[in-house]
């Protein structure tokens, strides 16, 4: 005997306002006994400290539980029999948040994930073997119908919180003088350098690839690659403080070897499904996401511009 979920959709991606449909499917040789079938729809937000934020707040681990944004259980079948062979048991529940809460997009991150299930349910009798299959949709919520989560009482201040992306190019030039985090001692170190280029804009739409250019105008230093590398910043928190934590999402090379100085060198980015989402401010967690560039010279030595980016989705 088996239990198996189906969806209607193939790609298992829905809307806010959307109804789940789809169908439980019971495959059994000869007549199977029940005591009732159920189905359950949740969407939770699961939020995790890293180990090195771990006893600083110790007040996070009473603040810092799972965000319930839906749960719904539905009946599918009453107790009964189900006749030998398949039976399709359909199902349809709409797809909205509890009272209070907001829907996210679907995130699969390091600290914080944000996951919706269905989960079936078969009871049976006292000797017999329960049934229970899961099966994980993806919700999508358009930016403009997102409704934000009630503010906190008072906002406590993040540290190095950088201003909030705005939509347009983002030109840039990179020089020894411009970089931060390099002590004036160390400076004169640094191989004389000049980058410059453009990303097509800050506020990027999630489907869609980032775009922009770079050029090494030139350098005295032999140049080994160039990379773009797109970082998640998760934030989790209370009144009693926060922890941020940055980590890598995904790097690529846009060039290999001694660039041509002069020569616009083309940044092309796709974002990826479900390690990705649209940025978000909550009360208790935040997503945001950063672009990289990082150019490694020949003696191992790198230069990084950091660049904040709002994801949104249309």
């Amino acid at each position: 005997m088996s239990l198996d979920l189906k969806l209607k959709r193939a790609d298992r991606i829905y809307r806010p306002g959307e109804l789940v449909s789809g169908s439980v499917v019971v495959s059994s040789k000869g007549a199977l006994s029940h005591t009732g079938i159920t189905l359950v729809m949740e969407g939770s937000v699961q939020l995790q400290l890293s180990a090195k934020s771990v006893g600083l707040f110790e007040a996070f681990y009473n603040s810092i539980k799972p965000i319930q944004l839906l749960s719904y259980t539905v009946e599918i079948a009453k107790p009964g029999k189900l006749p030998d062979g398949t039976t399709e048991l359909p199902f349809e529940i709409k797809l909205e948040p509890m009272q209070g809460q907001a829907l996210y997009d679907t995130y699969h991150g390091v600290f914080v994930n944000i996951q919706y299930n269905l989960r079936v349910d078969m009871k049976r009798g006292v000797l017999a073997k329960d049934l229970q299959k899961t099966l994980e949709f993806i919700v999508e919520v358009p930016t403009s119908n997102r409704v934000a989560s009630p503010p906190p009482e008072k906002k406590p201040a993040v540290k190095d919180e950088k201003p909030v992306s705005q939509p347009g190019p983002v030109p840039f030039t990179i020089t020894p003088e411009s970089l931060e985090n390099v002590k004036k001692t160390s400076r004169k170190h640094v191989p004389n350098f000049k980058l410059s280029g453009r990303l097509d804009t800050a506020v990027c739409n999630i489907n869609d690839p980032i775009n922009g250019t770079v050029t090494l105008e030139s350098s005295d230093a032999v140049i080994k690659s160039i990379e773009l590398q797109l970082v998640r910043v998760e934030t989790c928190g209370c009144a009693d403080g926060y922890a941020k934590e940055a980590t890598e999402i995904q790097n690529i090379q846009i060039s290999e070897g001694d660039v041509v100085r002069g020569m616009s060198i083309p940044i092309y980015m796709v974002f990826p499904r479900l390690f990705t989402c649209a940025t978000v401010a909550a009360r208790t967690f935040k997503i945001e996401f950063e672009i990289n560039l990082v150019v490694m010279l020949e003696d191992g030595h790198l230069i990084t511009e950091n660049f904040p980016i709002r994801l949104v989705r249309s």
